[in-house]
């Protein structure tokens, strides 16, 4: 490594309002590298057993890696995680734009926030520095106007926001931090736990705009490669062109869009909400990450009943348009749009926001709640009760209230609806099918945060239609054949850890899985290993050890989750799962069986050295990864 890497660490006591700086040793990086990884190293240390999600108690962190910040595309990228209060299990968020690689030039690897302010503050963070302010006058200010403030008052427009907005502070358990106004630590809850320490934002500058690394020149050629390679990748013009919502007329296709919150997987207003129709209709801008050419984020300007969503709101991504698209069988871009905006501006993930919102949807179309209880009639394909529930969500007004919880608990205040639920582990489900893709229905149940489906590669990438540059690339993680379509056997569980311990290592590395990945992304498995090497110096890292990293990730969050009385019992799918899909298309009539998932879970812990009983690490397992600390 570097001589001069520092790799400081920020802590953080709101009670006390004392700021502290670590500077860890070379080691502990090589452990634990950055991201949620290292993360729980501090969560796992200082949070109390027992601690709820939205106690002071809660230790929250804001990790980068060692690579963030590096000349190259798909580094910036920064991990939040704390207990979740959505699924009281360990929170995990990630999060791009420009905020990550600001927080490496500002001088520091990664925060650690404790305790609770006795009155709203935001951290201003730069150039080695740091100083709690006070934040009485951003209060119950959207994240955008927050953001304008604060570049206002410091003077200067370059500065770095990441803030909660008025759902956090009102501690929706569904509530995201924003930074640019559209990039969302979405996911968990990060947003309610922020809002709970009376902490309204984190701000970052640094004026010193590179990072020590020990090779430049291998990270430049590497860099300058991928930038050329484009052209060349389907996928990433893909990306380039119509943004993450390019896949929504493929899922569409293979039976695989949620519809009617899961109970279909084919939705006939597709093409209206699509993202070429999005191209060419309502894109404003192709908007990046710090140096990332890929460019796959939309910014969008159009408006839905006089109201209007600006270039600086962003642009519905893939999951977006679902959850508040086909989920809720709306097909009206432009009120997705306005959707995508309240969220955002409210500080709220719109994948837990849209698919709280479709449960209540099928509640109402299946008679469970009634008009008299909503407010209103909201069934299916109803485009102004989508966005009035939205809106009410965001604001905890009327059956909102209830809602901001999450569907989950939702439905367990209101004493119904649990059987249309979508939710595992609390997680709102995204817009994935198992039903079409077989291997998710593991990563869904056994996933420490609840379903997700940027923590495995899909299934079509080993399948028998898979590209021989995916297969090429999945060869070095050990798997080198073809799979049957829709299949579940041993070889598809092992795809899917395998592939799963690479994306952890992805999420420890804060590289974004749109760039670095293991089958179809721009840079592949030997390209990650020689970024590392790059950046740090470690000359004899390999990729044995890139999936140490990773395994050591899953299992971190595995033992916490066991801490707090998560075990197997809490690796469920949905009852609705198993139900067989309407409408039609090739997932018409298909449901999963119980039997082959309770069969999988087993393959996959006794994969990943689990006890299959409970479900947790076996101490030869925590041993092996240097991780009895722990127990």
């Amino acid at each position: 490594m570097s001589s001069e890497f520092t790799g400081n660490i920020l802590h953080v006591d709101l009670t006390t309002s004392t700021i502290e700086v670590e500077s860890p040793p070379e080691s502990f990086y090589r452990t634990y590298l950055g991201g949620s990884a290292m993360g729980l190293y501090y969560i796992l240390r200082d949070t109390p057993a027992g601690t709820d999600g939205l106690d002071p108690a809660n230790v929250l962190t804001m990790m980068d890696s060692l690579l963030t910040g590096a000349p190259i595309a798909g580094q910036s990228r920064i991990t939040i995680s704390a207990r979740s209060p959505l699924t009281d299990g360990i929170g995990d968020s990630q999060g791009g734009g420009y905020f990550p690689a600001e927080l490496r030039f500002a001088g520091f690897t990664g925060i650690v926030i404790k305790g609770r302010a006795p009155k709203p503050v935001y951290l201003w963070v730069h150039d080695g520095e740091a100083e709690l302010r006070p934040a009485g006058h951003l209060w119950g200010k959207t994240t955008s106007a927050t953001t304008d403030l604060l570049k206002e008052e410091l003077g200067d427009s370059k500065v770095e926001v990441a803030a909660i907005g008025p759902a956090g502070e009102k501690l929706a358990r569904v509530a995201a931090i924003i930074s640019m106004g559209n990039r969302a630590n979405g996911r968990t809850g990060m947003g309610a736990v922020m809002g709970s320490k009376n902490l309204k934002a984190v701000v970052v500058r640094g004026k010193n705009r590179k990072i020590p690394m020990a090779d430049a020149s291998a990270l430049g050629k590497l860099a300058k490669w991928g930038a050329n390679e484009i052209p060349n990748n389907g996928d990433m013009l893909g990306l380039r062109q119509d943004g993450t919502q390019g896949v929504l007329e493929g899922q569409h296709a293979n039976g695989g869009l949620p519809t009617f919150n899961y109970s279909a997987g084919q939705f006939d207003g597709y093409e209206a909400i699509g993202g070429p129709t999005m191209t060419a209709t309502i894109l404003k801008n192709r908007d990046t990450c710090y140096s990332c050419a890929v460019r796959c984020k939309r910014a969008v300007e159009t408006e839905w009943e006089s109201r209007p969503v600006e270039e600086r709101h962003g642009g519905p991504e893939y999951e977006t348009a679902a959850v508040f698209g086909s989920y809720c069988g709306v097909d009206n871009i432009h009120a997705i749009s306005l959707a995508n905006k309240i969220c955002n501006e409210a500080g709220l993930d719109t994948i837990g926001t849209g698919a709280t919102v479709a449960w209540v949807m099928d509640c109402f179309t299946n008679g469970v709640l009634t008009e008299a209880e909503i407010g209103f009639p909201a069934p299916f394909g109803d485009t102004a009760a989508m966005v009035r529930l939205t809106e009410m969500l965001a604001a905890r007004e009327g059956i909102g209230d209830i809602l901001a919880n999450g569907s989950r608990r939702a439905a367990a205040i209101l004493g119904k609806g649990q059987d249309l639920l979508i939710t595992s582990k609390g997680a709102e489900a995204p817009a994935h099918m198992p039903q079409a893709k077989r291997s998710l229905g593991v990563i869904y149940a056994v996933n420490a945060f609840g379903a997700d489906h940027q923590s495995s590669e899909h299934d079509g990438a080993i399948e028998e239609t898979a590209g021989d540059l995916s297969m090429e690339r999945l060869a070095m993680l050990g798997l080198n054949d073809r799979l049957p379509n829709d299949s579940l056997g041993a070889e598809k569980v092992r795809f899917a850890l395998r592939t799963q311990q690479f994306y952890s290592f992805l999420d420890t590395a804060d590289l974004c899985q749109f760039v670095w990945g293991p089958s179809w992304t721009l840079f592949g498995p030997q390209d990650t290993v020689d970024a590392v090497k790059a950046v740090t110096g470690w000359t004899d890292f390999d990729m044995d050890e890139l999936m140490e990293i990773g395994e050591r990730r899953l299992n971190l969050m595995r033992m916490f989750n066991a801490r707090e009385g998560l075990d197997r019992t809490s690796d469920t799918l949905p009852a609705k799962f198993y139900k067989p899909l309407t409408g039609t298309g090739p997932t018409k009539g298909v449901a999963l069986d119980p039997a082959v998932i309770d069969g999988a879970l087993d393959q996959y812990y006794g994969f990943a050295g689990w006890d299959v009983a409970t479900g947790n690490p076996t101490p030869d397992t925590l041993e092996r990864l240097g991780l009895s600390w722990v127990v």
